[in-house]
């Protein structure tokens, strides 16, 4: 009877260490969904302030038609890359936005009417506090994914992982070259 006893004792245990693992990795993969939530909520906020700053800058700037379309054209790859939760090509998406946002801020440096425009500075500055959280963002997001994968492919993640329906996730992450300052000469040169 004690033997018995030990027996399920052990083997109650072991499903609970098991059912624990698995609630683990539910919460993991729940992390790394919220924190791609929280990039995307940022993602469309600056998506919707994007058109009204290239309108402001029409008024402007009449003779740089195509510094504005690179910015509305990189808004959109940034935005389909978004839609479609790929990653890989977010990561390139967002260096030819940043790019082109260089670009549009350098050549608004030649109108001065611009510059001091109160809805021109108005929008730069709430488009800068965007790209910081963002950045601040992917952080977060990275490590949730980091924790993630790091989970799925330990013991005994690696098993329920295998069991259940718990992917890799990918990080989100910039080529070396899309880290260092923006080369403004080839943004414009186009």
């Amino acid at each position: 009877m004690l033997g018995l006893l030990v027996v399920l004792f052990v083997l109650v245990a072991v499903v609970g260490y098991f059912i624990g693992a698995y609630n683990g990795l539910v919460q993991v993969r729940a992390a790394v969904k919220l924190a791609w939530s929280n990039i995307d909520v940022l993602l469309v906020q600056r998506h919707d302030e994007l058109p009204k700053l290239v309108e402001v800058c029409k008024q402007y700037m009449q003779y740089e038609p195509g510094t504005l379309e690179r910015v509305m054209h990189a808004r959109a790859g940034v935005d389909a890359a978004r839609s479609s939760g790929n990653v890989a090509s977010l990561g390139s998406a967002e260096r030819e936005l940043r790019t082109g946002l260089s670009g549009l801020y350098a050549v608004a440096e030649n109108y001065p009417d611009l510059k001091a425009n109160e809805a021109f500075r108005h929008l730069q500055d709430r488009i800068s506090g965007l790209e910081t959280a963002i950045a601040d963002r992917r952080e977060v997001y990275n490590d949730a994914v980091n924790t993630n994968n790091v989970r799925i492919s330990s013991f005994p993640g690696v098993l329920i992982a295998g069991l259940g329906s718990f992917p890799e996730a990918q990080l989100l992450h910039f080529q070396t070259d899309e880290k260092s300052d923006v080369d403004l000469k080839a943004a414009f040169s186009r």
